[in-house]
This record gives C-alpha cells, sequence and structure tokens, in this order.
C-alpha cells in the first residue's frame, strides 16, 4: 500500500476515536495506574525474598567491611505481604476495568461507524446499493467494521502504554543501577524496529483479505439466492468450480496474514529474550564478582569468597531481584504493541473500502423548500446520470398533471428505471425536474417522498408481522383503517384466514407467501402513505394471471384522482394512461396515448405485437396429464419465482 494512502487511513481512523467518548481515555489511565502498582509490586517482591533469602545485613565493624549473619523473622514482612496481596487485587481489578472500557469504547465506535454507512447507505440509495453483490455490503458492514474493534480496544491505547511504561520502569531502575538502566535504554528499541519491518505489508495484505473476502460473499449470496434456478439450468457443478476457486484465493490471502502475525510474534519474542538475558548475564556476572560497575558509590571490594561487598550502598540481591521483576514488565507493553500491530494493519485495510464509501458523492438535495400537494411535475431537457457520472437517459423532456398517468415503455436498458431513480432523487440529473414549479433539487428530499407511493417488481417486506410491514411508514395506524388497507389491496381475506392475523409473522425475504401475497402486503403498504404521486416500476412483472389481475385492479382503485408515472411490460393494459412515452438507449422515440400508438408504425406497435404474441405462447402451453387445475391456480413462493 502506498504511505501516503496508509497515512490518510490512519488519520481518518485517529479522528474517529471521539465516537469512543471517555472509555478511551479511561483504559488508558487505568493502564496507567496498573503499571505503577506493578512497580510497587516488584519492588515489595524483592525486598521480601533479599530479606527472607538472605536473611543478612552488612555490618562494619572493623577497617573491612565484614558481612555479618543475623536471622530474620517472617513476621517482620507481614505487611509487605499484605500490601503484597491488596496490590495483585487491585491489578487485577484494573485489568478487569481496562478490558470493559477498551470493549465499549471499541463497541461505540462500531455502533458510530456502522450508522454511519447505513445513513450514506440510504442517501446513495438502491441506484447504487444494486452496484455490488448483497454479499459485498454485508462484508463491508459485519466483518470490515468488526475488524476495527481491536484497533481503538487495544491498539490506540497500548501505543500511549508503550510510551509511558518503559519510561516508568527506566525511573524506577536507573537509581538503583545506571548499567542495567542503559542495558533497558539501548535494547528497547530494536523490538519496535524489527516490528514495523515485519509488518510493513500487513496493511496490504489485510486489504488484499477483505477484498477477497468482499467477492467471496457476494458471490456465494448472490448463488445461493439463485440457487433454484442453477439447478434448473444444470449450472451446479460449474458454480461449485467458481466457488472453490474463490474460497481458495480466500484462505491463501488468509494465510498470508497469518504467516506475518506468526513471524511478527516470533520476531518480537526472540528480541525480547535476548534482551532479558543481558541484564541477567550483567547481574550474574556482578555476583560473581567478574563485573565491577553500574551500581553508585564505592567499587566493590572483592573477597576470597567472591561475595561483592559495597562500602555505602551494598550491591544487594534486592537490586538485581528488582531489575530482573521488572525487565519482562519493560519489554511487554512494545511486544503488546507489536501483537496489536496486526489490529492496526486490519484496520487501514477495512478502512480504505469504509473511507471509499462513505467519501462517496451523493446527488445533491439540499433544498428546504416544502409542498403541501403535487400539482405538476415536469422534464426540460432532463439528463440522468449514474453515481459514477455516465449518462443513463436524455435529453427528454415532458409534463405532467394532477390526475393524469404517464407510462414508460421501452426495451431494457431504454432508461425507464433510471427515470424513477431520478424522480425518487436516488440519482444526480442536469437539466429541469420541476415540481410545482419547484426544482427538485430545491426540495426537502425527506418531505418530497411522504408525497410518493412507490411500488416494485420485487416487493420487500421485513421479518415482522404483516402489521409490521403495512404500518411501516405511520406505527400508529389503527387496527380498522390497516384491515381497510388491506381490503383495497385485495389481501384482506387471506390474512384473515391466518390463525394470528394481523400478527401474523412475516420471514426474511417476504418467506412463507407467495409473490403476488407480498407483492399486494406491500401496495397496502404504499397505500396507507396517502400519497399523491404513484410511482410504479413493473408491479406486476413477477406475478401470475391471476394475482396481475388483482394487484392491477387495486391499483386502478386506489390511483382514482391520483397522479401515476408507472414503468410495465404489460403494454396490452396501457389503455388507461393518459400519455405514454417510447424510450429507446435514453430518448424519447414516440409518445401518445395508447390508441395513437398502436396505429403508428414505430418502436411501440413493434413492442406491442411481441408482448401479445408471448402472452399467447403462454396461454398455449400444452398442459402435462397430470397437471390439475389446483397445480394451475397455486401461486409460487417468493423463492420459487427468484
Amino acid at each position: 500500500m502506498d504511505k501516503s494512502l496508509e497515512k490518510s487511513l490512519l488519520v481518518w481512523l485517529k479522528a474517529q476515536k471521539k465516537a469512543c467518548g471517555l472509555f478511551l481515555k479511561l483504559s488508558l489511565w487505568l493502564g496507567m495506574i496498573s503499571a505503577v502498582a506493578m512497580v510497587a509490586q516488584a519492588y515489595i517482591i524483592a525486598t521480601i525474598l533479599d530479606g527472607v533469602i538472605m536473611g543478612q545485613q552488612v555490618v562494619p565493624l572493623t577497617d573491612n567491611a565484614q558481612m555479618v549473619s543475623s536471622s530474620v523473622s517472617i513476621d517482620t514482612y507481614t505487611p509487605h505481604l499484605i500490601a503484597l496481596i491488596a496490590l495483585m487485587l487491585l491489578r487485577a481489578l484494573l485489568a478487569y476495568g481496562r478490558e470493559r472500557a477498551s470493549f465499549e469504547a471499541g463497541k461505540r465506535l462500531r455502533g458510530h461507524i456502522r450508522a454511519a454507512v447505513m445513513d450514506k447507505l440510504t442517501k446513495l440509495g438502491p441506484a447504487f446499493i444494486k452496484g455490488k453483490p448483497a454479499g459485498s455490503w454485508a462484508s463491508i458492514v459485519l466483518e470490515q467494521v468488526e475488524d476495527l474493534q481491536d484497533f481503538y480496544a487495544r491498539y490506540l491505547p497500548q501505543i500511549s502504554l508503550a510510551g509511558f511504561i518503559p519510561v516508568l520502569i527506566l525511573a524506577a531502575v536507573f537509581p538503583i543501577n545506571w548499567a542495567a538502566g542503559l542495558i533497558l535504554l539501548l535494547t528497547a528499541p530494536l523490538i519496535p524496529m524489527f516490528m514495523i519491518l515485519v509488518g510493513m505489508g500487513a496493511a496490504d495484505a489485510n486489504r488484499k483479505n477483505f477484498s477477497a473476502l468482499a467477492r467471496l460473499s457476494g458471490h456465494f449470496m448472490d448463488r445461493l439466492k439463485g440457487l433454484s434456478t442453477l439447478k434448473l439450468f444444470h449450472r451446479g457443478d460449474a458454480e461449485l468450480k467458481v466457488i472453490a476457486t474463490a474460497s481458495e484465493e480466500f484462505r491463501s490471502r488468509t494465510m498470508s496474514v497469518l504467516r506475518m502475525a506468526f513471524l511478527s510474534s516470533a520476531v518480537l519474542e526472540f528480541f525480547a529474550a535476548v534482551s532479558i538475558a543481558v541484564l541477567a548475564v550483567y547481574f550474574g556476572f556482578s555476583y560473581l564478582g567478574h563485573l565491577d560497575f553500574g551500581y553508585y558509590g564505592a567499587h566493590a571490594n572483592i573477597s576470597s569468597s567472591t561475595v561483592p561487598q559495597i562500602v555505602g550502598i551494598p550491591f544487594s540481591l534486592f537490586t538485581g531481584l528488582f531489575i530482573l521483576i521488572l525487565a519482562p514488565e519493560f519489554y511487554q507493553p512494545l511486544r503488546d504493541m507489536g501483537t496489536h500491530y496486526h489490529a492496526k494493519a486490519q484496520a487501514v485495510g477495512a478502512a480504505e473500502a469504509l473511507i471509499t464509501l462513505l467519501e462517496h458523492p451523493e446527488p445533491e438535495f439540499v433544498g428546504q423548500v416544502r409542498i403541501n400537494s403535487i400539482e405538476t411535475l415536469s422534464a426540460d431537457h432532463l439528463e440522468v446520470f449514474s453515481v459514477d457520472g455516465t449518462r443513463l437517459l436524455g435529453p427528454l423532456s415532458f409534463e405532467l398533471k394532477d390526475n393524469q398517468r404517464l407510462a414508460l415503455v421501452g426495451p431494457s436498458g431504454a432508461g425507464k428505471t433510471s427515470l424513477l431513480n431520478a424522480l425518487l432523487g436516488f440519482l444526480p440529473y442536469k437539466g429541469h425536474l420541476l415540481i410545482n414549479g419547484h426544482e427538485l433539487s430545491a426540495l426537502d428530499l425527506a418531505h418530497w417522498r411522504q408525497h410518493l407511493a412507490w411500488l416494485g417488481q420485487e416487493p420487500q417486506l421485513f421479518h415482522g408481522t404483516v402489521r409490521d410491514n403495512v404500518a411501516l411508514a405511520d406505527p400508529t395506524l389503527p387496527d380498522d383503517r390497516l384491515w381497510h388497507l388491506l381490503a383495497e389491496a385485495n389481501i384482506s381475506d387471506f390474512v384473515k384466514a391466518q390463525p394470528l392475523g394481523l400478527d401474523s409473522p412475516v420471514g426474511e425475504q417476504s418467506s412463507g407467501l407467495s409473490v403476488g401475497q407480498a407483492q399486494r402486503i406491500a401496495l397496502a403498504r404504499a397505500l396507507g402513505q396517502k400519497a399523491s404521486l404513484f410511482v410504479l416500476d413493473e408491479p406486476t412483472a413477477s406475478l401470475d394471471s391471476q394475482s396481475e389481475q388483482a394487484v392491477s385492479s387495486a391499483l386502478n382503485r386506489a390511483m382514482t384522482g391520483k397522479m401515476c408515472i408507472m414503468v410495465t411490460h404489460r403494454l396490452d393494459q396501457l389503455d388507461q394512461m393518459d400519455t405514454i412515452l417510447v424510450l429507446d438507449k435514453g430518448l424519447i422515440v414516440q409518445r401518445g396515448d395508447f390508441t395513437s400508438l398502436s396505429n403508428t408504425h414505430g418502436l411501440f406497435q413493434t413492442l406491442l405485437r411481441e408482448n401479445i404474441e408471448s402472452v399467447a405462447d403462454i396461454e398455449l402451453v400444452p398442459l402435462s396429464t397430470s397437471a390439475t387445475s389446483v397445480d394451475i391456480a397455486a401461486e409460487p413462493t417468493k423463492g420459487e419465482a427468484q
């Protein structure tokens, strides 16, 4: 990864830490207090061991200092033992508090980032979301946000502790023995230096790993949703090979990340062990009398017993024990930072995809104008663009007045749905798109959408109950109003037949309902919005003839006296439309009513002929002798239709 890019990603990551609140600082302060308690604990342990093991004092009896043995009672160190137990309990409580504070800091951060991602996706709209498989979005919202946890919970506090704890230990060691302090000071940079060298490629490896995971998640979820179709076309074995290839790529990248993690850990452990060994050798040779430097005061006088005796300040067992107990703790924060360095690499890899999403330009709808009703809707040299700036539609012009219905027809890719997305505020546009004479970009977008009732070809019902889905726009709707809406959508009889009525469960992706039933429940929800403009995108495309007639009749009743813009493939049912726009390659090639267009040579006449022929072919399909009227009338479930 480019260093400037990595630096900018780190700046962004650190700028988000304010979402952690006070918990990040609390974790740091608890770690610092625990470090002070650790030094005090080492001091008490060294004092107790020195007194109990040696049990002797240096007493200057003559000109030459002589070692005089004197027994030391264990009762002398009872206060020390009590203090030691108290410090151990205190450190345990501090460690628990620090873990809780760190987790809460990461939890708040993840909640903040997920909310930002979901808000961004809401603003960008379905036109942008459909540009990636659902599995890729799941990877960003779940795995990649989750990988930010350790960066804020562990890595950021550890950076400060990795600077504070070694300085604290050096401040305790240097007044006792300058040689040991110098050894610690000179060997300390080895660990972060090699940590950086080993971890230089970790962020890039994690970024590639996230990309592989996103591709695998998206590919697998899409194939899982289309499993029935793959089986029908005998593509199961081929797709298994594709998934196996994607899985192998992800496995390979994951193992490369793990190799870096294990290599880094081994290097850090090696240099920490070598540094501690140097200290142990220094003290060992000092106690044997072969080294005579490092302490303060007079030089040691080496006696025949090779026990160093110091005039003034003795070179005692306490000194060696105290420093050797602190030595592993001196390197431990640096080793922990090396361990958590991979949390940084993971966070940097995840941040790239998150920043790309969060900084993606949005359609410019920043207006504050509010309208009470929709009287006129007009387009003048309107051009609609994709989220990446590609022109999808236009220039085109049309006008729609109150109580008028407009149909958009044309071959696939003509730009029909793009026009609806622009009208809903999900795609940027140029030219003029006027609502009651006000530019759409000048309207309050949330208030504008309250005037719209949208119904697409793939109804989206949420896990919950029928009541929850119908009353989605207004949860306060009374039951009698909900039953009225269901009756208008021609689905009330089905709901009444269920044991729980309005509280009947609805599964994920409308599971348990046929496509027609789900579409009619979605229609009831749309009718509950009291909309002035119906925006319909192939509302009967996935339905059988019986459900299509039910939905069409319900729509016709609901749209009485309302404005409507509809995209449809059923051209033979457009006789009730006031105006029909025929689109091809993003331009209007024909316009008029059904009678004039059907009698005029052109694209509409061609599409109408094909539509009538396809409907006739479906009606004339021969039925097997085993087919029954029940089989034909039964509607496919949501999964079967897909």
